[in-house]
Formats: structure tokens, C-alpha cells, sequence
């Protein structure tokens, strides 16, 4: 399986008017998403499922991705939120899913949760070396059988500005 961790796109300042979850993506971070979308499209990448955190930027990001037609599928997941925990979402969600081998999910989500969440995978643990810049994506191939943490090979880390 392939998991494509991807960070959502430049979004509002926090102000005290508008709540974190309540951030939207700015005219500039939807353009710029929408360009790094295509890219992806035009690289042949594409989801089976695409999951995003329930915040407005991060459900924002998943709907472009999914204008690309980089997939067909959406599906909110709470474990995504900036302080989700990434053993929860493989126990509770992951793990019960029993996903075919090719299977390609993306995740859309926030840093550092996703920064730590591909060291944990890749390291087995967070090592504050890694940082997904805002519609950026880091890509990893995980185990068809046993844990997928420290057992994760890593093959794509893209910031956006390669992808322009």
C-alpha cells in the first residue's frame, strides 16, 4: 500500500474572529493547490481514497484533489485533525480496513502532525526531520503484512515549488 501524506494549502492567518477548524484557503493557496493537483494528475498519480481532516483548509485542499479527478472518493476522518495521533488512526481505522496491497490512500491533513506521522511510519518514531510545506505531499510504501511503524519506505518528498 501507498500512503501519500499531503498538507493542506495556504490558508487564512488565525485571528481571534475565526476559529482554526474555520480557516479557508486563500485565493493564492487554492491557486496554487489547484496547479500542484494537475501536476499530480499529470504525473499519473490517483487515489483510491482520498481522507482529510474535517477542518475547512484541509477539506478544501481534498476537494481540489479531487477536481483533478485524482479520485473519486472522500471521506473525513477525525483522526487528521492537528493533534490526531497516528496510533489511533492505524488501530481504528487502518488496520480494520485490511486494504488490497496496490491500494492508494491520500491523507490531508496538518504539520507537524503529518511530518511526525511519516517519521513514525518510516523511523518508528518522530524525529523532527522532516517538514511538509503547505500543499505538499510525502509519499511512503508500507508493508503488506505485520505493523507499518518503522517499516515504511519512503519514496516522495516534493514541496510545491517543484511542482509549479
Amino acid at each position: 500500500m501507498e500512503i501519500y501524506l499531503i498538507r493542506h494549502g495556504i490558508a487564512e492567518a488565525a485571528t481571534d474572529d475565526i476559529k482554526d477548524e474555520e480557516r479557508q484557503l486563500t485565493k493564492e493557496g487554492r491557486q496554487k493547490t489547484e496547479k500542484v493537483a494537475r501536476r499530480f494528475k499529470n504525473l499519473g498519480l490517483h487515489f483510491d481514497l482520498i481522507l482529510t481532516s474535517p477542518f475547512v483548509r484541509a477539506k478544501q485542499t481534498a476537494d481540489i484533489l479531487m477536481a483533478a479527478r485524482l479520485s473519486s472518493q472522500i471521506e473525513e476522518c477525525t483522526h487528521l485533525v492537528p493533534d490526531g495521533h497516528i496510533y489511533s488512526w492505524i488501530v481504528n481505522w487502518l488496520e480494520p480496513k485490511n486494504f488490497a496491497p496496490n491500494t492508494q490512500l491520500a491523507l490531508v491533513g496538518h504539520e507537524p502532525c503529518l511530518s511526525h506521522w511519516a517519521e513514525i511510519i518510516v523511523w518508528g518514531e518522530v524525529k523532527e526531520r522532516l517538514a511538509l510545506k503547505k500543499a505538499g505531499m510525502i509519499g511512503i510504501k508500507v508493508p503488506e503484512t505485520g505493523s507499518v511503524l518503522g517499516r515504511g519506505q519512503m519514496f516522495w518528498l516534493t514541496p510545491p515549488k517543484y511542482l509549479l
